[in-house]
C-alpha cells in the first residue's frame, strides 16, 4: 500500500532553506541590531585541518592524526540593489592600514513563525570585498550586489 504521509512525524522533516534573515551589530558603544534582506548566502563552513604525525620508534607503520587550526571560509552574501542604499561600500571603504570596523554578524534559519531554527554567528567579522550587479542592456533580471566577509570564528547554535 502505498504511504500518504499521514503517518510522519511533524519533527522529522528537514527545514527549507528560504526563510532566513542576517543581523549585524549596530556599531561601537550601541546594543542594536540591523537586519538586512538578502537573497543567497554561501560559506557557513568551518574545518580543523588535520596534523599528521609518528614517532620514529612507533611499531605502527602509519601516522597519528590530530585536530589542527581551525580554518573557516569568508561568508559571501548577495542581495537587491535599492536606490540610496550603499551601506556596504560605505563599510568597505573604511579600511585603512590595520584599521577596519568589525562587527559581530548573526544569519538565522527561520521557521514559519518567523523564529529562529538555527544560528550562525560571525565573530569580528569586516567586508573584504564588495562586487557590483554586471549590466546588460536586454537583461530582465534583478541588479544583485554581493559582500563577502572574513570574519575570525564560526559558532553554530540550535
Amino acid at each position: 500500500m502505498a504511504d500518504d504521509g499521514s503517518a510522519q512525524s511533524e519533527t522529522v522533516w528537514p527545514m527549507p532553506k528560504f526563510h532566513f534573515e542576517v543581523k549585524w551589530d549596530g556599531g561601537a558603544g550601541s546594543d542594536a541590531k540591523m537586519v538586512a534582506a538578502f537573497q543567497e548566502i554561501s560559506g557557513l563552513d568551518t574545518e580543523a585541518q588535520p596534523i599528521e604525525y609518528r614517532a620514529g620508534n612507533s611499531k605502527v607503520f602509519s601516522t597519528v592524526k590530530m585536530p589542527g587550526i581551525v580554518k573557516t571560509s569568508n561568508v559571501t552574501m548577495k542581495k537587491g540593489i535599492f536606490k540610496s542604499d550603499n551601506k556596504f561600500y560605505d563599510w568597505y571603504s573604511k579600511i585603512k592600514m590595520n584599521t577596519i570596523a568589525r562587527t559581530g554578524v548573526t544569519i538565522n534559519l527561520l521557521d514559519e513563525s518567523g523564529s529562529p531554527v538555527m544560528s550562525w554567528k560571525l565573530k569580528n567579522a569586516w567586508p573584504t570585498k564588495v562586487t557590483g550587479t554586471d549590466l546588460k542592456s536586454d537583461g530582465n533580471e534583478v541588479a544583485v550586489e554581493t559582500i563577502e566577509l572574513a570574519h575570525e570564528g564560526l559558532e553554530i547554535s540550535t
